[in-house]
């Protein structure tokens, strides 16, 4: 009996071990055959231009950039086993980042019904308005000074001017509102993108995102269309795309440099009564003497050159230009007029260095204004936003790329998505301090093309990432304008859901959504009419103006004489 006990034992143990081999031998075939993301090696994640991931989620091109080379083990290193296949999210429209003007996207998207979600690699929400601070709304009006603000913006910006919405609180209510019931993720760090052959033109489609939360979570999501709406192209950036030349090209500078950044100006205990009553009582000579050209109410201060003309920066990358400055209520004022140069948007470590050297000159401009501006002997600084202003990074070709001719001769397109005006207004560069206005438009059409990234079929561009020349961009960059276009965008979407894809759309079909966009939300893109300021132009004159070899307030002088 205990012969057979102990034969038995050995048997049990010997098929033990047997099927620990077999388990073995199994569990390494499987992970041969997948990649280090549990997907077939063809299937793996494709990264475009040939740039693979590091482990920071930098490709090798991206980590050379920013002064350090690539860990070889950052490439071979497998993911942990709980992060091989996350499960991939379905969304009808993804928005990254969340700067105002795609979050109107989001907005009407989600109201037509879409399944809509905001992601944004910055670690704090509402971009240029809620970090940046820039609180001062330009108005876009045509010649007659008709306003040209449509669609939920003409809300915010009818608060502002009113005065109803002035403050940092007010414009986070306003946020909120306009994001109500849509998912925010802040703080992610955008890995891979995987594409997939377009059914138009040859092209490309962008078929899934692979990114990693603020707390770390692997996570996949698959998207109809996409949109970028950071400051910094952060998505865009990571697709086949061609870079539009800059104002590098029209300056002839070697170096890529981009419109000056802005530290917003706060101040508090500003008798602003005072203020005012002493500047318009001023006889004008005096006015002049000590304040230059400009003009200050109620609410607004604008100019007065011959003051911030006398501030002496410290560096030469800061500059104090004319004021555009806005009275918050209580004594709390906000300016737009400090500006930084050189500033590179997509390089955290060139925006911390700006910030740094723009908070240590406030003390010295608060100075400043005690000593120059009556009413501001008391004037205290009111803390300083967690952001640069960014007013340009790079430009992508899109469909249709805007130029100056467009807007100067007021030209509308079929696929209108806004009805855009604003000067030319070419911020300064560390090339020309003071920058250059190109020329008025009275108001002009901006195309559907314009936000379509050109060689993709579902990729779209919002905001400060409109289809734009260099010098047009000056114009189009205005919020009224790209935050209408947006909207549109995000109606047109939720209309032919089911139906057709965006590139499907064509002339056709464009009367029956410029009817819904006008009956519902009020929207008016057809029947509009601007002056053509190009009458009688040569096609030569034309060329040279888009190029820049022409400066319409300049030439048109010029021709009169």
């Amino acid at each position: 009996m205990k012969h057979t006990t102990k034969r038995m034992m050995a048997v049990l143990i010997a098929a033990a071990f047997a099927l620990l081999a077999v388990i073995y031998v199994f569990t390494n075939q499987n992970e041969t055959k997948s990649g280090t993301d549990g997907s077939s090696p063809a299937a793996q994640s494709s990264q475009p231009n040939g740039n693979a991931p590091g482990a920071d989620g930098q490709t090798d091109k991206q980590a050379g950039a920013n002064g350090a080379a690539p860990s070889a083990d950052s490439k071979t290193k497998p993911a942990p086993q709980d992060e091989l296949q996350p499960p991939a999210e379905k969304l009808d429209v993804l928005v990254i980042g969340s700067e105002l003007e795609g979050l109107y996207l989001a907005r009407a998207a989600a109201d037509e019904g879409l399944k809509v979600k905001v992601i944004d690699p910055r670690a704090a929400f509402g971009g240029q308005v809620l970090q940046g601070e820039m609180l001062f709304l330009d108005e876009t009006r045509d010649d007659q000074h008709r306003l040209l603000v449509q669609g939920r913006a003409k809300e915010l910006f009818d608060g502002f001017r009113q005065g109803k919405i002035r403050k940092l609180n007010e414009f986070e209510q306003y946020f909120a509102k306009l994001t109500q019931g849509i998912p925010v993720e802040q703080g992610v760090k955008l890995e891979a993108v995987d594409v997939q052959p377009g059914q138009f033109d040859g092209g490309e489609a962008v078929k899934r995102l692979t990114y990693r939360t603020k707390e770390g979570q692997l996570r996949k999501v698959e998207a109809a269309y996409w949109v970028e709406n950071t400051d910094y192209a952060a998505f865009a950036s990571k697709l086949k795309v061609k870079r539009l030349p800059g104002l590098e090209a029209f300056y002839g500078q070697s170096n890529i440099e981009y419109m000056s950044a802005g530290m917003m100006l706060k101040f508090k205990n500003v008798d602003w009564a005072r203020f005012q009553q002493t500047f318009n009582s001023m006889p004008t000579e005096e006015r002049r003497a000590k304040y230059g050209w400009g003009s200050i109410d109620n609410s607004f201060a604008i100019g007065l050159t011959g003051m911030t003309n006398k501030y002496k920066p410290t560096s030469d990358r800061l500059f104090l230009r004319g004021l555009n400055a806005v009275h918050q209520r209580d004594g709390e004022v906000l300016i737009n007029a400090f500006l930084v140069y050189t500033v590179n948007p997509a390089d955290d470590a060139s925006v911390k260095e700006a910030m740094e050297l723009t908070k240590k000159e406030l003390p010295l401009i608060l100075k400043h204004f005690r000593e120059h501006a009556i009413g501001w002997e008391k004037a205290e600084l009111n803390d300083t936003p967690n952001y640069l202003y960014i007013r340009e990074y790079d430009h992508y070709e899109t469909d249709y790329v805007l130029k100056p001719s467009d807007m100067l001769g007021a030209k509308m397109f079929w696929d209108n998505v806004s009805i855009g005006g604003y000067p030319l207004d070419l911020q300064g560069t560390s090339a020309n301090k003071w920058g250059i206005e190109m020329g008025r438009p009275d108001k002009y059409g901006m195309p559907l093309r314009s936000f379509m990234l050109k060689g993709y079929d579902n990729v779209l561009l919002a905001g400060k990432n409109v289809g734009a020349s260099a010098i047009a961009y000056g114009s189009a960059r205005i919020q009224p304008n790209t935050s209408l276009a947006a909207e549109s965008i995000g109606v047109i979407l939720g209309q032919i859901h089911g139906k057709k894809q965006l590139r499907e759309l064509k002339e056709a079909d464009m009367p029956a959504l410029h009817s819904y966009l006008a009956s519902k939300y009020s929207i008016k893109l057809t029947g509009v009419t601007g002056n053509n300021k190009l009458t009688g132009w040569t096609a030569d004159e034309i060329a040279k103006l888009d190029t820049g070899e022409i400066v319409y307030a300049q030439y048109v002088k010029k021709k009169q004489k």
